[in-house]
């Protein structure tokens, strides 16, 4: 006689995610309230699909009311919860993707919301935001997205080539520094988990982008010292930073690669570096 068997079947994903859509800022058996951007727009939620959905909003909705004696977890605060920096259709789209698995995004939210998704730890989301950014968004916006992006696992999967492109505008809010360490991570991360490549075959178009003469001496010494680790940058573009440096007026080097981007920090030597410094 065969024994009993079991399997677990799976139904219409499309029809469950409908209905859970129906339950996204619905304040029918809502048990949450949140209280969203200057307009103090209410935003009704409900406590179990938040806290399996998020570890933030979990350690958020455990806490215990002001006052209480109890522990943490046994009486979860009702709100209202204030979120007074954050605008109301960013914080919908993430309470969205919470439910549905899925988010509505437009240009003129998408940088907010994969801020939200990077200050929730919601790498999924996170990965939604960056993919929009990259099909629809022109470089320009890219470079404003990327001062959140760099910090982020979406970072490390842009090719060397929109990364290189990336890399080449003044529009980047982010420091020289910054930028080189974030190339580094890339880098390895491509070249062990995607490429199988060497590094710096794997960095080459991006690394020739990276404004060396903007660091500072000091900088420059530590640069070379880690990169004797993992041979990042060519042992010539360093030596034509310090040629920079010594010769003034970033004579040797291209001039772009002089020219200090929007998230640069003021250095002393930047003034020798202005073409029109005299």
């Amino acid at each position: 006689m065969a024994g009993p068997c079991s399997a677990r079947l799976q139904g219409e994903a499309a029809t469950f995610t409908a209905a859970l859509r129906t339950l996204v800022n619905n304040p029918q058996f809502s048990d949450v309230t949140f209280v969203v951007g200057r307009e103090q727009q209410k935003v009704f939620a409900h406590r179990c699909v938040l806290a399996c959905r998020c570890q933030a909003f979990r350690g958020m909705l455990s806490q215990g009311p002001v006052g209480s004696e109890d522990s943490p977890s046994s009486i979860p605060s009702q709100g209202p919860f204030i979120l007074g920096n954050v605008q109301p259709e960013v914080f919908l789209a993430v309470i969205e993707f919470l439910y549905t698995n899925s988010v509505t995004l437009n240009s003129h939210i998408v940088l907010e919301v994969l801020t939200s998704s990077v200050e929730y730890g919601l790498q999924d989301l996170c990965k939604l935001c960056v993919k929009f950014i990259k099909d629809t968004l022109t470089v320009e916006q890219v470079c404003e997205a990327l001062q959140a992006v760099v910090r982020t696992q979406g970072f490390h999967e842009l090719s060397d080539v929109v990364l290189a492109r990336v890399l080449r505008s003044d529009r980047l809010a982010v420091d020289e520094l910054d930028l080189v360490q974030a190339v580094r991570e890339w880098a390895h991360v491509s070249s062990q988990a995607v490429l199988e490549r060497p590094v710096p075959e794997v960095a080459a178009l991006p690394v020739r982008e990276l404004r060396l003469p903007l660091l500072a001496p000091s900088e420059l010494v530590t640069l070379e010292s880690h990169n004797q680790r993992d041979l990042l940058i060519p042992a010539e573009s360093i030596a034509a930073a310090w040629r920079a440096h010594a010769l003034r007026k970033g004579s040797g080097v291209p001039s772009h690669l002089c020219r200090p981007r929007r998230g640069t920090q003021p250095r002393d030597h930047h003034r020798h570096l202005d073409p029109h410094a005299k």
